[in-house]
C-alpha cells in the first residue's frame, strides 16, 4: 500500500510495471538488458474528489491517456530496481499534487497612496519627457 495523502492510498497491485529495452547511450548493455520501467496506472480506481480528478488531468497532460490510465516511462538509471522505484516516485509526485487544494486568490484594491505615488512618478516620467524636445520659438 501506498500512502498519497490522508486521504489516498493506492493498492501496490494496481500499478502495473513492465520492463522494456531502454533507448540512448548504454553501450553494449542497451541491447541485451531490459531496464526501462513503463508504469501504467489506472485512475479509475481511485475515489478522490471531482475537482481532484481535473487536476489530474491537467498535471498528468499527455503521459494520461483518454481511458484515464497514466503511463510513466522511467529509464534514467542503469538498473531495473531504481528505474522502478523512479517510475512509483514520479506517480506519487502526480498524484500528491493532484490532491492539493489550491488557495483561493482574494480580489484587493490598491491603497490611496499607492495610486498617489505611481501618478507622481508618471507625472515626473512625463516632465522628463516633456523637455527633451526642441522648440522653435516664432
Amino acid at each position: 500500500m501506498l500512502r498519497i495523502s490522508r486521504d489516498l492510498v493506492i493498492d501496490e497491485d494496481d500499478i502495473e510495471i513492465v520492463f522494456v529495452r531502454a533507448s540512448g547511450p548504454g553501450g553494449q548493455n542497451v541491447n541485451k538488458v531490459s531496464t526501462s520501467a513503463q508504469l501504467r496506472f489506472d485512475t479509475s480506481k481511485l475515489t478522490i474528489p471531482e475537482d481532484a480528478t481535473i487536476r489530474l488531468a491537467r498535471i498528468a497532460g499527455q503521459r494520461m491517456t483518454k481511458d484515464g490510465v497514466i503511463v510513466i516511462h522511467a529509464q534514467r538509471f542503469r538498473t531495473q530496481e531504481r528505474n522502478r522505484q523512479d517510475a512509483i516516485d514520479r506517480l506519487v509526485d502526480i498524484l500528491t499534487e493532484a490532491m492539493i487544494r489550491p488557495t483561493p486568490r482574494r480580489a484587493t484594491r490598491p491603497t490611496f497612496a499607492s495610486k498617489q505615488r505611481r501618478l507622481d512618478g508618471k507625472k515626473r516620467r512625463g516632465d522628463v519627457k516633456s523637455k527633451r524636445g526642441v522648440r522653435f520659438d516664432d
